[in-house]
């Protein structure tokens, strides 16, 4: 299944918040949320996402009422021998 990256402005939101959010991604059902990464002082918030199709990762995001500042397809990977591998 595609893996999406998500990038977040969060505005004065408290580490409650933040939680309260990363738990509504991890919680997802018609996408599958892998990862949050959250940086309170810049306000800004990484999201790691599994889903079927682009259109269906915003229409999730759409319906949560997440805006997103960008939305990325993530096509290769590496691990600790730097050798990209495809996502899969």
């Amino acid at each position: 299944m595609p893996r999406y990256l998500s990038q977040h402005t969060l505005a004065c939101l408290t580490r409650q918040g933040a939680e309260e959010l990363s738990k509504k991604i991890l919680g997802a059902k018609s996408v599958t949320g892998r990862r949050v990464l959250v940086n309170m002082q810049e306000g800004k918030m990484l999201a790691e996402f599994d889903a079927p199709s682009r259109e269906e990762m915003e229409k999730w995001l759409t319906a949560e009422k997440f805006h997103f500042d960008w939305l990325l397809r993530l096509e290769y990977e590496s691990a600790t021998d730097a050798t990209l591998r495809p996502i899969s």
